[in-house]
């Protein structure tokens, strides 16, 4: 599954295009490499985004093409989570 559509499927960002940006401009990596929205992630990937006041970094642990959004916090496992001060 493409990296943009996973974020958009797990809700980690709301809509797909705003993924694709984030993406795009550099601020995300998967297995500590650069990721540009079309990489294909699988299941075990750390990927790590950059908001500028927040860092992500979670573990996929399965992929799926749509989820309820009760169930999408299931599809990842947050490893970091921290706010940065600018």
């Amino acid at each position: 599954m493409r990296l943009d559509k996973f974020l958009k499927v797990s809700r980690v960002i709301k809509r797909r295009t705003m993924a694709k940006d984030v993406c795009d401009e550099g601020r995300a990596q998967v297995n500590g490499r650069p990721a540009k929205a079309g990489t294909e992630l699988k299941v075990g990937d750390l990927v790590h985004l950059d908001f500028g006041t927040r860092i992500l970094a979670f573990r996929v642990l399965r992929l799926a093409e749509t989820v309820r959004a009760t169930d999408a916090k299931t599809l990842y496992e947050i490893t970091e989570d921290r706010r940065v001060d600018l």
